[in-house]
């Protein structure tokens, strides 16, 4: 049995992008978003933006798990996915929980949130995803894990730092070639097409600039105008947000 390395995520957190990164390396069987199908299909809350069905997924939480315990007895699986669609099934589901190397990656919702009004003005308070993460690693913690929190901003500001430190810290080897994305963009990126156009078309992480954090908060409180719910968004993201990153991770020197 090769290890699962689970990177939980929110919505416009980066994670296409260091799903990107771990594909490159060449080494993973990855997996974008499986447990979405459980969420927006199987449970079906609501009809999700940009989201193309495939009718050969599996739907169910039970099956998309089974699914990557399958393809993990032919080769190390690395999947990304978003807390707020099975935090509460993975906890309860204990042996499989305990089965995944668990990864947190996070990002300040003054950015994260405008970005996916810019997509889906119906997103809901849910779907910001943050309180689902914090909720997540905290049930981990409270079985003993010491899952690893990412900071997106960090990771923009020293990719090769970070991301060196997270594959110490989970036990891969560093590879040169993930940072220089020259792979085409993955088939089943296609089943959400719409949210990606960022990480499909660049050939890496671009650096996080003084300039562009400074500007975060005019963007939204820009955006909050024509979309006031997300002022409500921010306060009661933002602490989750703001006692994740007490615990990323630092980047390696």
């Amino acid at each position: 049995m090769h290890p699962i390395i689970a990177l939980w995520s929110h919505p416009r957190s980066m994670s296409t992008a260091m799903e990107r990164v771990m594909r490159e390396r060449g080494d993973l069987d990855c997996a974008h978003e499986p447990f979405m199908y459980d969420y927006y299909v199987h449970h079906a809350r609501r009809q999700f933006a940009m989201f193309d069905v495939q009718d050969d997924q599996p739907v169910s939480y039970p099956d998309i798990r089974d699914m990557l315990l399958a393809r993990a007895e032919e080769a190390p699986v690395f999947f990304k996915d978003m807390s707020y669609y099975v935090w509460d099934q993975v906890l309860a589901d204990e042996a499989f929980s305990a089965r995944l190397i668990n990864c947190f990656l996070i990002r300040n919702p003054v950015a994260s949130i405008p970005s996916y009004f810019k997509l889906d003005a119906k997103g809901s308070l849910e779907e910001m995803g943050l309180e689902a993460q914090y909720l997540h690693y905290q049930g981990l913690v409270a079985r003993g894990q010491d899952p690893l929190v990412i900071n997106a901003n960090d990771v923009r500001r020293d990719v090769k730092g970070v991301m060196t430190a997270m594959w110490a810290a989970i036990g891969l080897e560093y590879r040169a070639e993930a940072f220089d994305w020259q792979n085409p963009t993955p088939e089943d990126w296609q089943q959400v097409e719409g949210w990606h156009g960022a990480a499909t078309q660049a050939s890496g992480i671009k650096p996080l600039t003084p300039a562009e954090e400074a500007a975060q908060r005019d963007r939204f409180d820009e955006m909050a105008q024509e979309h006031p719910q997300m002022q409500g968004y921010l306060a009661h993201h933002l602490p989750f947000f703001e006692a994740l990153k007490a615990k990323a991770l630092a980047p390696e020197t």
